[in-house]
């Protein structure tokens, strides 16, 4: 079946992560995206290292599923062909610095006049508003300000360390995503169109807030100079083992007992440290030095099973090639494998989402750059004398003349 987005289209001006990312997760969900990049080598993530076939392993990774039409965006013709896409279309998406879409006549009430009830969407990294909303953004940038990097570092005191992945452009992504469809089912209900407006740092600090902020919740009470500079100052909750490492968890009265059992460790039950779910958070450092300590005397494998007897959460920890052959992995069937026209034989991960309702079709693989600009431009009512002129004077670009 085609997937529960059948029938939306959806008109992709992102580049990089966050904006491709999130277009790629509806493409995944039926939605026909028709992404539009620059004739002249296209989205970024097309030029970055990893390549087979004239592909990098990024671009393929957030750019699956969609047709790709090249415009030139500073040229009046390739906007006005960009405007003519969006008055068939039910979703806008575009990532530029606040204020550049505008300039260049794709701006919400230029887009809005061909389409009155079209979700405009605008991804930003800083904000739309306040001195920082027109500066350049990366996801470091938004892991300093937002205070994850601080988080991460295990205190205030401590140095700062980066998320060694690119969350707040994933994170983005997602909630981009979910407030796509969100608002297209307010349109449904109502008529009316909406302008979506997703920062990173705002998508960060709302995902910080459910787990990490805890001392500044309430008004009045904020956390003590001490307790900030001591707030997640503790042993990483990766466990060091006899031959390697794991993941072990035991918050809860019943799964610490688990694990005072497994390590054959009774007194930890009448320690009054560790008497209390209270008690055991405010002797953290305590309770999982005494942790690791035990978790050094046997194997990984073994105390997987001794934990297990006892259901306390654990895990190993696994390389990224461990990954593709753990058990669990296969039984999700999370990992598929597709033949790519150009970069061959690839592997990715499937959209996470499943609809019993309606199950999307395998997704299409990423396309060569401009591979679809006759055909959509051709639906959107341009002739074939047209299109071959837009091409020869650069406007667009069709497979036998673009870079993939």
């Amino acid at each position: 079946m085609p997937g529960p987005l059948h029938g939306i289209r959806v008109v992709d001006l992102t580049t990089m992560i966050s904006g491709p990312l999130a277009t790629m997760t509806l493409a995944d969900q039926g939605a026909e995206v028709i992404k539009i990049e620059h004739p002249n080598g296209g989205d970024h993530s097309r030029q970055v290292t990893g390549r087979r076939g004239g592909f990098s392993a990024s671009f393929l990774n957030n750019n699956r599923g969609k047709k790709s039409v090249t415009l030139n965006l500073k040229d009046p013709r390739g906007v006005e062909a960009a405007l003519r896409l969006c008055a068939g279309a039910d979703v806008f998406v575009q990532n530029f610095r606040p204020g550049v879409a505008d300039r260049i006549g794709l701006g919400e009430d230029a887009v809005r006049a061909v389409r009155p009830d079209i979700i405009y969407t605008s991804i930003a990294g800083f904000g739309f508003e306040g001195d920082w909303a027109r500066k350049p953004v990366y996801d470091p940038l938004i892991q300093a300000l937002s205070g994850l990097a601080s988080i991460q570092g295990g205190a205030d005191t401590a140095r700062p360390r980066l998320v060694r992945t690119i969350l707040p452009d994933k994170l983005t992504a997602i909630q981009t995503a979910q407030a796509v469809t969100a608002a297209l089912l307010a349109r449904a209900r109502t008529g009316a169109g909406s302008h979506v407006q997703i920062s990173m740092l705002d998508t960060v600090l709302a995902f910080l807030w459910s787990s990490d902020m805890a001392g500044y919740t309430f008004v009045g009470d904020e956390a003590k100079p001490a307790e900030r500079a001591e707030a997640q100052s503790f042993v990483e909750l990766i466990y060091q083992t006899a031959d390697g490492w794991m993941a072990v968890s035991a918050h809860t009265d019943s799964t610490w007992a688990g694990l005072s059992a497994a390590v054959r460790r009774p007194d930890w039950l009448t320690d009054p440290r560790f008497a209390t779910v209270a008690a055991r958070e405010e002797n953290k450092p305590a309770r999982l030095e005494l942790t690791q300590e035990e978790l050094l005397k046997d194997t990984t494998d073994n105390w997987m099973r001794r934990l297990s007897a006892q259901d306390v959460p654990c895990a190993p920890v696994l390389t990224r090639a461990e990954v593709c052959e753990h058990p669990q992995v296969q039984a999700n069937r999370t990992v598929i494998e597709q033949d790519h026209p150009q970069a061959g034989r690839i592997r990715q991960a499937r959209t996470p989402a499943r609809f019993s309702a309606t199950p999307p079709d395998a997704p299409q693989p990423a396309r060569k750059l401009g591979e679809d600009t006759r055909a959509v431009l051709a639906e959107a009512g341009y002739d074939d004398a047209t299109i071959d002129g837009m091409i020869a004077q650069g406007i667009a670009t069709d497979t036998q003349d673009a870079f993939s």
